[in-house]
Protein backbone atom coordinates (compact mmCIF):
# COMPACT_ATOMS: atom_id res chain seq x y z
CA UNK A 1 0.00 0.00 0.00
CA UNK A 2 1.83 2.93 -0.96
CA UNK A 3 2.01 6.30 1.48
CA UNK A 4 0.34 9.25 1.00
CA UNK A 5 1.18 12.64 1.43
CA UNK A 6 -2.08 14.57 2.07
CA UNK A 7 -3.74 15.25 5.27
CA UNK A 8 -5.67 11.74 5.01
CA UNK A 9 -3.30 10.01 7.06
CA UNK A 10 -4.09 12.17 9.82
CA UNK A 11 -7.81 11.32 9.52
CA UNK A 12 -7.63 7.87 9.15
CA UNK A 13 -4.99 7.76 12.78
CA UNK A 14 -8.81 8.79 14.33
CA UNK A 15 -9.36 5.78 15.76
CA UNK A 16 -5.98 4.89 16.66
CA UNK A 17 -5.57 8.11 18.23
CA UNK A 18 -8.21 6.79 20.27
CA UNK A 19 -7.04 3.36 21.11
CA UNK A 20 -3.95 4.74 22.12
CA UNK A 21 -5.89 7.26 24.46
CA UNK A 22 -7.49 4.50 26.07
CA UNK A 23 -4.41 2.34 27.37
CA UNK A 24 -3.29 5.16 28.23
CA UNK A 25 -6.02 6.13 30.58
CA UNK A 26 -6.90 3.06 31.76
CA UNK A 27 -3.09 2.35 32.65
CA UNK A 28 -2.89 5.36 34.75
CA UNK A 29 -5.74 4.81 36.63
CA UNK A 30 -4.99 1.25 37.41
CA UNK A 31 -1.25 1.85 38.69
CA UNK A 32 -2.33 1.71 42.14
CA UNK A 33 -4.76 -1.75 41.45
CA UNK A 34 -1.59 -4.26 42.80
CA UNK A 35 -1.29 -2.57 46.05
CA UNK A 36 -5.05 -1.92 46.84
CA UNK A 37 -5.86 -5.42 45.89
CA UNK A 38 -3.44 -6.72 47.94
CA UNK A 39 -4.03 -4.16 50.59
CA UNK A 40 -8.03 -5.30 50.75
CA UNK A 41 -7.16 -9.22 50.42
CA UNK A 42 -4.85 -8.95 52.96
CA UNK A 43 -1.98 -10.25 51.05
CA UNK A 44 1.56 -9.01 51.19
CA UNK A 45 3.13 -6.76 49.23
CA UNK A 46 5.31 -9.03 47.04
CA UNK A 47 2.44 -10.50 45.79
CA UNK A 48 1.71 -6.72 43.73
CA UNK A 49 4.69 -8.24 41.70
CA UNK A 50 2.53 -11.05 40.15
CA UNK A 51 -0.26 -9.15 39.20
CA UNK A 52 1.76 -6.53 37.45
CA UNK A 53 3.70 -9.43 35.48
CA UNK A 54 0.33 -11.67 34.16
CA UNK A 55 -0.53 -8.30 32.55
CA UNK A 56 3.18 -7.59 31.14
CA UNK A 57 3.65 -11.48 30.52
CA UNK A 58 0.87 -10.85 28.06
CA UNK A 59 1.42 -7.72 26.36
CA UNK A 60 4.66 -8.60 25.53
CA UNK A 61 4.21 -12.09 24.28
CA UNK A 62 1.12 -11.60 22.11
CA UNK A 63 2.69 -8.46 20.48
CA UNK A 64 4.36 -10.05 17.80
CA UNK A 65 1.09 -12.62 17.56
CA UNK A 66 -1.40 -10.17 17.22
CA UNK A 67 0.77 -8.01 15.38
CA UNK A 68 1.70 -10.08 12.64
CA UNK A 69 -2.27 -11.00 12.99
CA UNK A 70 -2.72 -7.88 11.67
CA UNK A 71 -1.16 -7.93 8.46
CA UNK A 72 -3.73 -11.30 7.87
CA UNK A 73 -6.76 -9.86 9.03
CA UNK A 74 -6.32 -6.23 8.87
CA UNK A 75 -4.84 -3.92 11.25
CA UNK A 76 -8.67 -2.02 11.80
CA UNK A 77 -10.28 -5.83 12.67
CA UNK A 78 -7.04 -6.45 15.11
CA UNK A 79 -7.55 -2.87 16.58
CA UNK A 80 -11.40 -3.74 17.48
CA UNK A 81 -10.72 -7.32 18.47
CA UNK A 82 -8.13 -5.95 21.05
CA UNK A 83 -10.20 -3.35 22.27
CA UNK A 84 -13.22 -6.07 23.01
CA UNK A 85 -10.74 -8.24 25.15
CA UNK A 86 -9.51 -4.87 26.70
CA UNK A 87 -12.59 -4.85 28.04
CA UNK A 88 -13.32 -8.31 29.13
CA UNK A 89 -10.27 -8.52 31.19
CA UNK A 90 -11.46 -5.30 33.05
CA UNK A 91 -14.33 -6.85 33.72
CA UNK A 92 -13.42 -9.59 35.01
CA UNK A 93 -10.91 -7.74 37.11
CA UNK A 94 -13.63 -5.71 38.56
CA UNK A 95 -15.52 -8.78 39.93
CA UNK A 96 -11.68 -10.91 41.17
CA UNK A 97 -12.53 -12.57 44.05
CA UNK A 98 -9.20 -14.02 44.52
CA UNK A 99 -5.66 -13.67 43.68
CA UNK A 100 -5.54 -16.25 40.59
CA UNK A 101 -8.72 -14.80 39.44
CA UNK A 102 -7.35 -11.50 39.38
CA UNK A 103 -3.84 -12.84 37.63
CA UNK A 104 -6.14 -14.34 35.10
CA UNK A 105 -7.91 -10.85 34.79
CA UNK A 106 -4.52 -9.16 33.96
CA UNK A 107 -3.27 -11.53 31.53
CA UNK A 108 -6.60 -11.06 29.64
CA UNK A 109 -6.17 -7.00 29.71
CA UNK A 110 -2.79 -7.38 28.34
CA UNK A 111 -3.58 -9.51 25.55
CA UNK A 112 -6.18 -6.85 24.39
CA UNK A 113 -2.96 -4.38 24.82
CA UNK A 114 -1.32 -6.68 22.91
CA UNK A 115 -3.35 -6.45 20.05
CA UNK A 116 -3.47 -2.32 19.84
CA UNK A 117 0.07 -1.24 20.10
CA UNK A 118 1.05 -3.03 17.30
CA UNK A 119 -1.54 -1.78 15.01
CA UNK A 120 -0.94 1.46 16.08
CA UNK A 121 2.58 1.69 15.06
CA UNK A 122 2.42 -0.12 12.15
CA UNK A 123 -0.22 2.31 10.92
CA UNK A 124 2.22 5.10 11.56
CA UNK A 125 4.91 3.37 9.67
CA UNK A 126 2.60 2.38 6.56
CA UNK A 127 0.65 5.69 6.11
CA UNK A 128 2.57 8.69 7.49
CA UNK A 129 5.01 10.52 5.37
CA UNK A 130 8.71 9.30 5.93
CA UNK A 131 9.76 12.88 6.58
CA UNK A 132 7.51 12.68 9.84
CA UNK A 133 7.47 9.17 11.08
CA UNK A 134 9.20 10.54 14.29
CA UNK A 135 6.47 13.46 14.44
CA UNK A 136 3.76 10.13 14.19
CA UNK A 137 5.87 8.41 16.86
CA UNK A 138 6.15 11.55 19.30
CA UNK A 139 2.04 11.70 18.74
CA UNK A 140 1.50 8.32 19.66
CA UNK A 141 3.56 9.04 22.83
CA UNK A 142 2.04 12.15 23.39
CA UNK A 143 -1.37 10.24 23.29
CA UNK A 144 -0.62 7.67 25.11
CA UNK A 145 1.62 9.47 28.23
CA UNK A 146 -0.89 12.59 28.39
CA UNK A 147 -4.12 10.39 28.72
CA UNK A 148 -1.84 8.76 32.04
CA UNK A 149 -1.69 12.74 33.52
CA UNK A 150 -4.56 13.08 35.69
CA UNK A 151 -5.24 8.69 35.94
CA UNK A 152 -3.56 7.89 38.96
CA UNK A 153 -4.35 10.93 40.79
CA UNK A 154 -8.25 10.37 39.37
CA UNK A 155 -7.68 6.35 40.27
CA UNK A 156 -6.01 7.02 43.91
CA UNK A 157 -9.36 9.20 44.62
CA UNK A 158 -11.81 6.56 43.68
CA UNK A 159 -9.99 4.25 45.45
CA UNK A 160 -9.87 6.11 48.84
CA UNK A 161 -13.35 7.29 48.48
CA UNK A 162 -15.03 4.04 47.14
CA UNK A 163 -12.90 1.18 46.50
CA UNK A 164 -10.82 -0.28 43.49
CA UNK A 165 -13.60 -2.15 42.27
CA UNK A 166 -15.63 1.00 41.73
CA UNK A 167 -12.15 2.23 39.90
CA UNK A 168 -12.26 -1.07 37.35
CA UNK A 169 -16.19 -0.22 37.00
CA UNK A 170 -15.53 3.04 36.06
CA UNK A 171 -12.58 1.72 33.30
CA UNK A 172 -14.55 -0.55 31.84
CA UNK A 173 -17.38 2.24 31.20
CA UNK A 174 -14.26 4.52 29.51
CA UNK A 175 -13.52 1.52 27.26
CA UNK A 176 -17.00 0.88 25.85
CA UNK A 177 -17.27 4.42 25.16
CA UNK A 178 -13.99 4.15 23.20
CA UNK A 179 -15.05 0.65 21.80
CA UNK A 180 -17.87 2.36 20.12
CA UNK A 181 -15.80 5.79 18.52
CA UNK A 182 -13.46 3.29 17.01
CA UNK A 183 -16.21 1.29 15.35
CA UNK A 184 -17.70 4.62 13.95
CA UNK A 185 -14.58 6.50 13.51
CA UNK A 186 -12.83 6.78 9.80
CA UNK A 187 -12.60 3.45 7.76
CA UNK A 188 -9.29 3.15 6.30
CA UNK A 189 -9.02 1.04 3.03
CA UNK A 190 -6.51 -1.24 4.03
CA UNK A 191 -4.44 -3.58 1.33
CA UNK A 192 -5.73 -6.87 0.40
CA UNK A 193 -5.99 -9.17 3.44
CA UNK A 194 -3.99 -12.95 3.08
CA UNK A 195 -5.39 -16.20 4.13
CA UNK A 196 -4.97 -17.44 7.68
CA UNK A 197 -3.05 -20.15 6.11
CA UNK A 198 -0.17 -18.06 5.82
CA UNK A 199 0.18 -17.57 9.82
CA UNK A 200 2.78 -19.42 12.02
CA UNK A 201 0.77 -20.45 14.28
CA UNK A 202 2.92 -22.85 16.00
CA UNK A 203 5.44 -19.98 16.51
CA UNK A 204 2.68 -18.22 18.08
CA UNK A 205 2.78 -20.91 20.31
CA UNK A 206 5.88 -21.35 21.17
CA UNK A 207 6.72 -17.32 20.84
CA UNK A 208 3.57 -16.95 24.08
CA UNK A 209 5.65 -20.23 26.15
CA UNK A 210 9.48 -18.83 25.50
CA UNK A 211 8.63 -15.40 26.44
CA UNK A 212 6.33 -15.96 29.52
CA UNK A 213 8.46 -18.03 30.77
CA UNK A 214 11.61 -15.93 30.50
CA UNK A 215 9.39 -13.65 32.44
CA UNK A 216 9.12 -15.28 34.96
CA UNK A 217 12.83 -16.30 35.30
CA UNK A 218 13.67 -13.24 37.41
CA UNK A 219 10.58 -13.02 39.85
CA UNK A 220 11.11 -16.77 40.63
CA UNK A 221 14.45 -16.24 41.19
CA UNK A 222 13.62 -13.30 43.41
CA UNK A 223 10.68 -14.59 45.18
CA UNK A 224 11.70 -18.15 45.56
CA UNK A 225 15.21 -18.33 45.59
CA UNK A 226 17.79 -18.81 42.86
CA UNK A 227 18.48 -22.13 43.94
CA UNK A 228 14.84 -23.06 44.73
CA UNK A 229 13.07 -26.10 42.56
CA UNK A 230 10.51 -23.42 41.12
CA UNK A 231 13.48 -21.18 39.43
CA UNK A 232 15.54 -24.19 38.00
CA UNK A 233 12.52 -25.42 36.66
CA UNK A 234 10.92 -22.19 35.29
CA UNK A 235 14.84 -21.79 33.79
CA UNK A 236 15.13 -25.01 32.75
CA UNK A 237 11.61 -24.73 30.60
CA UNK A 238 12.37 -21.48 29.10
CA UNK A 239 15.67 -22.55 27.63
CA UNK A 240 13.87 -26.49 26.27
CA UNK A 241 11.39 -23.95 24.31
CA UNK A 242 13.94 -21.26 22.99
CA UNK A 243 15.76 -24.58 21.72
CA UNK A 244 11.56 -25.51 20.49
CA UNK A 245 11.13 -21.62 19.00
CA UNK A 246 14.26 -21.86 16.99
CA UNK A 247 13.64 -24.74 15.08
CA UNK A 248 10.14 -24.21 14.92
CA UNK A 249 10.95 -20.38 13.27
CA UNK A 250 13.58 -21.76 11.15
CA UNK A 251 11.07 -24.05 8.85
CA UNK A 252 8.04 -21.58 9.03
CA UNK A 253 7.35 -19.91 5.87
CA UNK A 254 6.67 -16.30 7.43
CA UNK A 255 8.04 -17.20 11.22
CA UNK A 256 6.90 -14.66 13.46
CA UNK A 257 10.07 -13.13 14.41
CA UNK A 258 11.69 -11.58 12.14
CA UNK A 259 15.62 -12.74 12.11
CA UNK A 260 16.76 -10.42 9.41
CA UNK A 261 15.26 -7.61 11.13
CA UNK A 262 16.92 -8.62 14.65
CA UNK A 263 20.28 -9.08 13.71
CA UNK A 264 20.52 -5.11 12.64
CA UNK A 265 23.21 -3.52 15.37
CA UNK A 266 20.64 -0.48 15.36
CA UNK A 267 17.85 -3.33 16.75
CA UNK A 268 20.16 -5.41 19.01
CA UNK A 269 21.71 -2.30 20.91
CA UNK A 270 18.18 -0.48 21.29
CA UNK A 271 16.92 -3.30 22.93
CA UNK A 272 19.79 -3.53 25.05
CA UNK A 273 19.41 0.32 26.03
CA UNK A 274 15.56 -0.48 26.44
CA UNK A 275 15.90 -3.38 28.87
CA UNK A 276 18.17 -1.25 31.07
CA UNK A 277 15.78 1.39 31.23
CA UNK A 278 12.25 1.82 30.30
CA UNK A 279 11.24 -1.04 32.82
CA UNK A 280 12.21 1.69 35.50
CA UNK A 281 9.17 3.83 34.84
CA UNK A 282 6.24 0.84 35.54
CA UNK A 283 8.81 -0.17 38.29
CA UNK A 284 9.14 2.75 40.40
CA UNK A 285 5.48 4.01 39.64
CA UNK A 286 4.70 0.08 42.03
CA UNK A 287 7.62 0.91 44.56
CA UNK A 288 6.70 4.61 44.66
CA UNK A 289 3.06 3.47 45.96
CA UNK A 290 4.58 1.21 48.07
CA UNK A 291 7.32 3.08 49.66
CA UNK A 292 4.32 6.26 50.44
CA UNK A 293 1.99 3.46 52.12
CA UNK A 294 4.94 2.36 54.49
CA UNK A 295 6.28 5.83 55.67
CA UNK A 296 3.27 7.88 55.28
CA UNK A 297 -0.24 5.24 55.46
CA UNK A 298 -2.53 8.01 56.31
CA UNK A 299 -1.57 10.30 52.72
CA UNK A 300 -3.24 7.54 49.93
CA UNK A 301 -3.63 10.24 47.15
CA UNK A 302 0.42 11.69 47.47
CA UNK A 303 1.77 9.13 45.27
CA UNK A 304 -0.57 9.69 42.80
CA UNK A 305 0.11 13.13 42.35
CA UNK A 306 3.87 12.58 41.67
CA UNK A 307 3.01 9.90 39.01
CA UNK A 308 0.55 12.21 36.96
CA UNK A 309 4.07 14.33 37.17
CA UNK A 310 5.77 11.31 35.40
CA UNK A 311 3.42 11.20 32.50
CA UNK A 312 3.45 15.17 32.46
CA UNK A 313 6.97 14.80 31.79
CA UNK A 314 6.79 11.54 29.69
CA UNK A 315 4.75 14.27 27.49
CA UNK A 316 6.95 16.75 27.66
CA UNK A 317 9.73 14.66 26.15
CA UNK A 318 8.36 12.93 23.48
CA UNK A 319 6.94 16.07 22.03
CA UNK A 320 9.75 18.18 23.01
CA UNK A 321 12.70 15.86 22.35
CA UNK A 322 11.33 12.86 20.12
CA UNK A 323 10.93 15.08 17.01
CA UNK A 324 13.99 16.30 17.15
CA UNK A 325 14.95 12.68 15.61
CA UNK A 326 14.02 14.10 12.30
CA UNK A 327 15.97 16.80 12.27
CA UNK A 328 19.76 16.12 14.07
CA UNK A 329 21.40 12.41 14.94
CA UNK A 330 19.15 10.53 16.88
CA UNK A 331 21.54 9.26 19.28
CA UNK A 332 22.96 12.32 20.27
CA UNK A 333 19.03 13.45 21.34
CA UNK A 334 19.29 10.01 23.04
CA UNK A 335 22.69 10.54 25.21
CA UNK A 336 20.68 13.48 26.60
CA UNK A 337 17.30 12.09 27.82
CA UNK A 338 19.54 9.26 29.35
CA UNK A 339 21.41 11.42 31.43
CA UNK A 340 17.83 13.44 32.63
CA UNK A 341 16.50 9.81 33.36
CA UNK A 342 19.37 9.09 35.55
CA UNK A 343 18.96 12.76 37.35
CA UNK A 344 15.68 10.89 38.39
CA UNK A 345 16.91 8.16 39.57
CA UNK A 346 19.33 9.91 41.46
CA UNK A 347 17.44 12.42 42.88
CA UNK A 348 15.61 9.37 44.82
CA UNK A 349 18.83 8.59 47.12
CA UNK A 350 17.31 11.72 49.03
CA UNK A 351 14.05 10.33 50.00
CA UNK A 352 13.25 10.24 53.74
CA UNK A 353 10.38 9.13 55.92
CA UNK A 354 8.80 12.06 55.22
CA UNK A 355 9.27 12.59 51.75
CA UNK A 356 7.78 15.74 50.29
CA UNK A 357 5.48 15.51 46.73
CA UNK A 358 7.83 17.73 45.35
CA UNK A 359 10.75 15.70 45.84
CA UNK A 360 8.83 12.82 44.46
CA UNK A 361 7.19 15.00 41.91
CA UNK A 362 11.07 15.91 40.79
CA UNK A 363 12.31 12.19 41.17
CA UNK A 364 9.42 10.89 38.72
CA UNK A 365 9.35 13.85 36.35
CA UNK A 366 12.70 13.89 35.81
CA UNK A 367 12.60 10.26 34.59
CA UNK A 368 9.61 10.59 32.78
CA UNK A 369 10.97 13.20 30.91
CA UNK A 370 13.86 10.36 29.67
CA UNK A 371 11.34 7.86 29.45
CA UNK A 372 9.14 9.50 27.00
CA UNK A 373 12.29 10.59 24.67
CA UNK A 374 13.94 7.58 24.89
CA UNK A 375 10.27 5.61 23.92
CA UNK A 376 10.14 7.52 20.91
CA UNK A 377 13.49 8.19 19.52
CA UNK A 378 14.15 4.11 19.73
CA UNK A 379 10.86 3.67 17.64
CA UNK A 380 12.53 6.01 15.06
CA UNK A 381 15.86 4.45 15.54
CA UNK A 382 15.10 0.71 15.13
CA UNK A 383 12.25 0.92 12.60
CA UNK A 384 14.26 3.25 10.33
CA UNK A 385 14.58 1.76 6.84
CA UNK A 386 11.01 -0.86 6.92
CA UNK A 387 8.99 -0.58 3.81
CA UNK A 388 5.91 -0.60 4.29
CA UNK A 389 5.19 -4.25 3.40
CA UNK A 390 7.16 -5.48 6.36
CA UNK A 391 5.61 -3.11 9.05
CA UNK A 392 3.20 -5.01 10.56
CA UNK A 393 6.07 -8.11 10.97
CA UNK A 394 8.61 -5.73 12.29
CA UNK A 395 6.46 -3.81 14.15
CA UNK A 396 5.10 -6.66 16.00
CA UNK A 397 8.91 -8.28 16.50
CA UNK A 398 9.86 -4.75 17.84
CA UNK A 399 6.78 -4.08 19.96
CA UNK A 400 7.43 -7.51 21.60
CA UNK A 401 10.81 -6.58 22.98
CA UNK A 402 9.50 -2.95 23.93
CA UNK A 403 6.67 -4.25 25.69
CA UNK A 404 9.10 -6.72 27.26
CA UNK A 405 11.89 -4.19 28.50
CA UNK A 406 9.22 -2.58 30.78
CA UNK A 407 7.90 -6.13 32.58
CA UNK A 408 11.55 -7.11 32.83
CA UNK A 409 12.18 -4.20 34.67
CA UNK A 410 8.86 -4.96 36.78
CA UNK A 411 10.26 -8.22 37.69
CA UNK A 412 13.69 -7.15 38.38
CA UNK A 413 13.17 -3.73 39.93
CA UNK A 414 9.85 -4.29 42.22
CA UNK A 415 10.64 -7.25 43.67
CA UNK A 416 13.94 -5.95 44.49
CA UNK A 417 12.69 -3.04 46.37
CA UNK A 418 9.69 -5.18 47.94
CA UNK A 419 11.49 -8.13 48.84
CA UNK A 420 14.27 -6.36 50.29
CA UNK A 421 11.73 -4.33 52.56
CA UNK A 422 10.54 -7.65 53.81
CA UNK A 423 13.88 -9.13 54.33
CA UNK A 424 14.99 -6.63 56.48
CA UNK A 425 11.65 -6.40 58.97
CA UNK A 426 12.49 -10.00 59.51
CA UNK A 427 15.99 -9.28 60.28
CA UNK A 428 14.75 -6.89 63.14
CA UNK A 429 15.38 -3.63 61.30
CA UNK A 430 12.49 -1.02 61.91
CA UNK A 431 9.92 -0.70 58.97
CA UNK A 432 10.74 2.51 57.83
CA UNK A 433 14.31 2.44 57.83
CA UNK A 434 13.63 -1.06 56.15
CA UNK A 435 11.90 0.85 53.55
CA UNK A 436 14.46 3.87 53.19
CA UNK A 437 17.34 1.10 52.24
CA UNK A 438 15.40 -0.84 49.92
CA UNK A 439 14.35 2.63 47.99
CA UNK A 440 17.81 3.87 48.26
CA UNK A 441 19.79 0.29 47.21
CA UNK A 442 16.99 0.35 43.92
CA UNK A 443 17.92 3.91 43.37
CA UNK A 444 21.89 2.99 42.67
CA UNK A 445 21.21 0.19 40.70
CA UNK A 446 18.75 1.59 38.52
CA UNK A 447 21.67 4.61 37.77
CA UNK A 448 24.57 1.72 37.05
CA UNK A 449 21.76 0.28 34.46
CA UNK A 450 21.26 3.99 33.07
CA UNK A 451 25.33 4.31 32.77
CA UNK A 452 25.19 0.67 30.88
CA UNK A 453 22.27 2.06 28.55
CA UNK A 454 23.90 5.13 27.90
CA UNK A 455 27.09 2.79 26.48
CA UNK A 456 24.94 1.00 24.26
CA UNK A 457 23.34 4.49 22.65
CA UNK A 458 26.83 5.79 22.28
CA UNK A 459 27.56 2.68 19.97
CA UNK A 460 24.15 2.60 17.84
CA UNK A 461 25.00 3.22 14.35
CA UNK A 462 24.13 6.74 12.70
CA UNK A 463 21.00 7.18 10.57
CA UNK A 464 20.31 10.80 10.36
CA UNK A 465 20.50 11.74 6.19
CA UNK A 466 21.11 8.20 5.11
CA UNK A 467 19.54 8.14 1.61
CA UNK A 468 19.79 4.47 1.08
CA UNK A 469 17.44 4.91 4.72
CA UNK A 470 15.07 7.39 3.27
CA UNK A 471 14.86 5.89 -0.31
CA UNK A 472 14.29 2.46 0.82
CA UNK A 473 11.21 3.66 3.67
CA UNK A 474 10.31 5.34 0.80
CA UNK A 475 9.74 2.44 -1.54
Amino acid sequence: MERTDSKSYLLGFVPYALAAFLIGIIGGFTTALGPAFVKDLGLDYNNTTWTALAMSISTAAFAPILGKLGDVIGRRVTLLLGILIFIFGNIMTAVAPSLWFMLAARFVVGIGSAAIAPVVIAYIIGEFPPDRASGGFSLYMLISSAAVIFGPTLGGIVINRWGWRVMMWICVAISAVVFVACLLTNKEKEAQKRSLSSFDGLGSVFVLIFFSLMLCVPSFGQNFGWNSAAFVFVLIAAVLSLVVLILVERKAKTPILQGGFMKRRSFVLSVAALFLTQGLMQANMTNIIVFVNYTQPENTVISGYAISIMYIGMSLGSILLGPLADKFEPKRILSVSFVITGIGCALMLLFSPITSILLLAASLGFLGFGLGANATIFMRVVLSGISTEKAGAATGTYGLFRDLAAPFGVAVFVPLFTNRVTANINMGVDEISAVLNSIKLLAITEIICVAVGLVAVVLLPKIHMRKEIINEAKG
